[in-house]
C-alpha cells in the first residue's frame, strides 16, 4: 500500500482529501492508522511535530475529510456543511510574542488542525476559485485540485505524471 502523500491540490483542505487515494477504482487508505495523521500534519507544514492524535480525533478527521471531498466534488448534503461548520467554527490557537519578540505558533492540537482544514475550505469555496476546484481526468486518477490557471482549463493534476502519462499515450496512438 501506498502511503505516500501527495500535494497537488494547491489547498491544505483540498490535499487533504488525497489522503484516501484511488476513490474511482480499489480505495486505499494513506492515514490507516492515528499516528499517520500525525505525520501528514507535519508534512503539509501545518505542524513541526507531529501531534499525539487519539482515535476519536482520527475518525473525526476522516469525517470531515470525507465531508470536505462531498463538497469539493458537487454533492452537497447539509449533514456535510454542518461537519465543515462545526469545524471552522472552533475557536484557533493564536500566535504568542517570545521575549525576544519573535511570533511562534500558538498551541497546535489536532482539533486546531481540523479547524484549520475546514477554514481553509470555507475560503476556498466561498472564494472566486470555488469554482475551479477539479477532478483529474486521468481515468486511473481521483485526484482533486484547484485550478489557478489563467484559462481555467487544467486536467490533470500534476503535469508531471497524469499529464505526461496522457500525452505519451497520445503521442503512442499516433505512431
Amino acid at each position: 500500500m501506498d502511503t505516500r502523500f501527495t500535494w497537488v491540490g494547491g489547498r491544505p483542505s483540498v490535499d487533504f482529501t488525497a489522503t484516501l487515494g484511488k476513490r474511482q477504482q480499489a480505495p486505499f487508505e494513506r492515514i490507516p492508522e492515528p499516528a499517520d495523521l500525525g505525520r501528514w500534519f507535519r508534512e503539509a507544514g501545518l505542524a513541526q511535530d507531529e501531534p499525539a492524535v487519539s482515535g476519536r480525533a482520527y475518525r473525526q478527521a476522516v469525517e470531515l475529510r470525507e465531508a470536505l471531498y462531498r463538497l469539493f466534488t458537487g454533492t452537497t448534503y447539509a449533514a456535510d456543511l454542518e461537519v465543515v461548520n462545526r469545524w471552522s467554527s472552533r475557536p484557533l490557537a493564536g500566535p504568542r510574542l517570545t521575549a525576544e519578540l519573535h511570533a511562534e505558533s500558538g498551541s497546535v492540537d489536532v482539533p486546531g488542525l481540523l479547524s484549520g482544514l475546514a477554514r481553509d475550505a470555507v475560503d476556498l469555496l466561498s472564494g472566486p476559485l470555488g469554482d475551479r476546484i477539479r477532478t483529474c481526468a486521468a481515468d486511473e486518477c481521483s485526484l482533486l485540485f484547484v485550478d489557478a490557471s489563467r484559462g481555467g482549463r487544467r486536467r490533470w493534476c500534476s503535469m508531471n505524471t497524469c499529464g505526461a502519462r496522457a500525452k505519451m499515450a497520445t503521442y503512442r496512438a499516433v505512431d
